[in-house]
């Protein structure tokens, strides 16, 4: 009897811990069913951007708040919308405060989404990793805090994918927070400067032209997205290069 109540108080405990990374799934599933990406479209700016300016302007702390809670909400779901609200914010917050608030909303939304993967798939998919997994587990082995750091600055792997596999690995919550945080700043930098450089020119009222991508503040974060593209490819052709060179 006592080792019957006692399977019953497991699997009971077993599906609570389940219940976030259910959450999470509906929430993801009900973002596409009800197309809620169109409200966070260039059209959907433009038809409510003198609005939210304004509730910027006279808000401006609690519309920073509202916008890092709902980055992290973003993030937690998984939603593909991520890249479009970072340059949202350098639009509506400009450069520095468009960063600081996509970094941070960021990091905290991966972090709820590492500790509910560590507590509900952990153990089970660890169990059943397959290659890819086990490379990236000898990875975490050597340095989990440098190779995470690594995984962030160079975007080899999505962003959701690095944020659940290193739940998977064992990497401490400690490493993923500053890993994340310090990993994501460069390209939270460039994408929210590509929003303050399409704000600025929106501001000053003139009607854009080529002569626009000479403007500093919209061609250095053009070269930034370059840049970033460019690099998983330096990456890997690097890595070759000592694989040839060690071989």
């Amino acid at each position: 009897m006592t080792d019957k109540k006692t399977t019953e108080n497991r699997g009971r405990t077993g599906l609570k811990r389940l219940v976030p990374l259910a959450v999470l799934i509906i929430g993801l599933a009900a973002f596409f069913a009800f197309d809620l990406d169109r409200f966070v479209t260039l059209e959907a700016l433009r038809e409510n951007r003198a609005v939210l300016g304004d509730f910027v302007d006279r808000h401006g702390v609690l519309a920073a708040l509202a916008f890092i809670a709902t980055y992290a909400v973003v993030v937690a779901f998984s939603l593909p919308i991520a890249t479009l609200l970072s340059i949202l914010g350098g639009f509506f917050f400009g450069t520095a405060i468009g960063t600081f608030c996509v970094v941070v909303g960021a990091t905290a939304g991966a972090a709820v989404l590492f500790l509910i993967a560590r507590s509900t798939l952990g153990a089970f998919l660890h169990e059943r990793a397959g290659p890819a997994l086990k490379k990236m587990e000898a990875g975490f082995q050597q340095n989990e805090f440098s190779y995470l750091l690594i995984l962030r600055l160079i975007p080899l792997f999505p962003f959701f994918v690095v944020n659940i596999v290193p739940a998977l690995l064992g990497v401490s919550l400690r490493n993923y927070v500053l890993a994340t945080a310090l990993g994501i700043i460069p390209g939270a930098f460039v994408y929210v400067g590509v929003g303050a450089g399409t704000g600025s020119v929106i501001d000053s009222g003139e009607v854009p032209g080529l002569d626009v991508f000479l403007r500093a503040d919209v061609l250095l974060p053009m070269v930034g997205l370059a840049v970033l593209a460019l690099l998983p490819i330096a990456y890997k052709y690097v890595q070759r290069r000592r694989t040839q060179g060690a071989s």
